[in-house]
């Protein structure tokens, strides 16, 4: 099992509608059927500001299906739409 996690900051002219965007869009990432298990969550407020507003948190059976989420159009076009609305991305891929 593989699991990736992904963190987004996000920019701070209109943050809250950029977070409540992006939480309504990520939605149609549940349509790709590699994705196992399928988390979202977000920052807890009065933690500080250096941390991450958004992680996703995903499992994969293999890293040949998360290879084929990551190139997957609904992914691709869902990095296009988060890019604009982002600051700083970071991410890691581990097995369990």
């Amino acid at each position: 099992m593989i699991r990736h996690i992904c963190m987004f900051k996000i920019k701070e002219e209109n943050k809250e509608k950029n977070l409540a965007d992006l939480l309504e869009k990520v939605q149609s990432l549940r349509a790709i059927s590699e994705i196992k298990r399928f988390d979202v969550v977000l920052n807890v407020e009065g933690t500080p500001e250096t941390n991450y507003d958004v992680s996703l948190i995903f499992d994969f059976d293999t890293i040949a299906d998360l290879e084929t989420y990551q190139k997957n159009e609904i992914h691709v076009n869902f990095g296009k739409f988060v890019s604009a609305m982002r600051e700083a991305r970071a991410c890691i891929d581990y097995e369990m």
